[in-house]
């Protein structure tokens, strides 16, 4: 079987830097452009023939990045957070464009707020817990360096966590607080999610469940970027399979 040929956007960065190691040690898989800040996206893309680009770049660049990879014929797996459902839309619309007359099924785009294979299990346990709680929070814990908050893998948490609330028919939570609701964290669907940057930290999330006489805490930890290696090499290897827009690692992971 041809290699994939895999092009990394944002190659210079932390995430990037690991992708591209991770890539060129990988079986099956080619690591054929480093993209960075100033390069023209679409023409590195297409030039180097890529397959596959991974986009680890900043919330401001990575929807249009997106949309460039993808003129140039090229499946995207997106790391980088700051998405909306606008932005998602906007995405799932090109790719409606682009693949409506191809036989092959034609590009995808994966985007995933979180390659952690212990993030995504903590945001799926969340998501079947949350329907025997009466109340649910969310904490995110990350390095300050990153430049958006919520972070993308809090909020892909808290709407499931909503999404799961509304179909078992449950009321919102209780909540007394007249005034301060600054200090009460953002609100995701009617679920509150705080966030924390503190030097030392990687990322780290706790979903905080509570009953009655009970509390359901899952945490998980990431405390070093390889462990979101295996992650993003399983989402190079199934984005060109998956025509389409897909959100989330969870959907191409067997977690019935």
């Amino acid at each position: 079987m041809t290699d994939i040929k895999v092009a990394v956007l944002g190659a210079a960065g932390r995430m990037g830097t690991q992708t591209c190691a991770a890539v060129e040690a990988a079986d099956g898989l080619e690591l054929v452009a480093r993209v960075d800040a100033g390069d023209d996206v679409a023409q590195a893309v297409r030039d180097a023939g890529a397959d596959v680009a991974v986009d680890f770049t900043i919330p401001s660049v990575t929807e249009a990045n997106v949309h460039a990879t993808l003129d140039a014929g090229a499946h995207v797996v997106v790391g980088t957070t700051g998405w909306d459902d606008a932005s998602r839309g906007r995405v799932a619309e090109h790719l409606a464009r682009l693949n409506a007359d191809r036989p092959d099924g034609g590009l995808g785009v994966l985007i995933a707020p979180n390659f952690g294979l212990s993030a995504v299990l903590a945001m799926t346990f969340a998501a079947k817990a949350a329907r025997y709680f009466e109340s649910a929070e969310v904490v995110e814990l990350h390095h300050p360096s990153k430049v958006d908050a919520p972070s993308g893998t809090a909020r892909h948490t808290a709407a499931a966590i909503a999404r799961a609330r509304a179909e078992a028919g449950l009321d919102s939570m209780p909540d007394a607080t007249e005034s301060g609701w600054e200090a009460r964290g953002a609100d995701v669907d009617g679920v509150r999610v705080h966030a924390v940057r503190l030097r030392g930290l990687v990322a780290h999330e706790e979903i905080l469940f509570g009953n009655a006489g009970e509390q359901l805490v899952i945490r998980q930890d990431s405390f070093d970027r390889a462990s979101f290696m295996p992650g993003v090499l399983l989402a190079v290897r199934e984005v060109v399979g998956r025509p389409g827009l897909t959100v989330g690692l969870e959907n191409v992971l067997d977690l019935s």
